[in-house]
């Protein structure tokens, strides 16, 4: 897990998805408070983003949603 991620390696993560979808999801994460958003004006200037505590907290619950996800992947093809 990386503990802070810029928006470019986040969509090079998700693939495939748009960066409106990306900004949207990101500003409704923020919004909720599972996401921090850490502005930097440099140059070039760039965005980071972490997860909160509230995020953090959620981290079991994803990983045995995966499990399961694993578990029952095969029986989508049958």
């Amino acid at each position: 897990m990386y503990p802070t991620v810029r928006f470019g390696q986040l969509k090079k993560l998700l693939g495939g998805i748009t960066n409106t979808m990306l900004t949207a999801t990101l500003r409704d994460l923020e919004k909720e408070g599972f996401i921090s958003r850490k502005q930097f004006n440099e140059i070039p200037p760039h965005v980071e983003y972490s997860f909160t505590q509230k995020g953090l907290d959620l981290m079991p619950v994803f990983y045995e949603m995966t499990k399961w996800g694993y578990k029952y992947a095969d029986e989508k093809t049958k």
